[in-house]
């Protein structure tokens, strides 16, 4: 799951327009942050962002994934992979991260409810 600092720099550089974005090593990956959100996933110079049904259907019409910790074993998590072409324009990727942020958001507020 290492991730290069090259391209920890370069998602970082194009999330720019994501208030408060933030990278933390975590478990040989890197979880990425919105103030206190956590919203994105680096593993494997690979970028996943949070998915619930509100944005699921953008990241599957591309033929995106799911996160998988763990190669081999069929648990994944509500982190799908963001297309090259939306990685490598900064406008899309942020608007899709501002989404996650969202989804994120509202996932933290609804455990917190419980």
């Amino acid at each position: 799951m290492r991730v290069t600092d090259g391209f920890r720099a370069f998602v970082l550089e194009q999330l720019a327009g994501v208030k408060s974005v933030r990278a933390r090593a975590m478990f040989g990956g890197v979880g990425l942050y919105a103030d206190d959100v956590f919203f994105g996933i680096l593993a494997a110079d690979t970028l996943y962002l949070k998915v619930d049904d509100s944005n699921r259907g953008q990241y599957e019409a591309e033929g995106m994934t799911a996160f998988q910790p763990y190669a081999g074993k069929p648990m994944s998590m509500s982190y799908y992979q963001v297309p090259a072409r939306v990685l490598e324009d900064g406008d899309a990727l942020t608007a899709w991260a501002r989404a996650s942020v969202r989804v994120a958001a509202g996932a933290t507020a609804r455990r917190a409810r419980r």
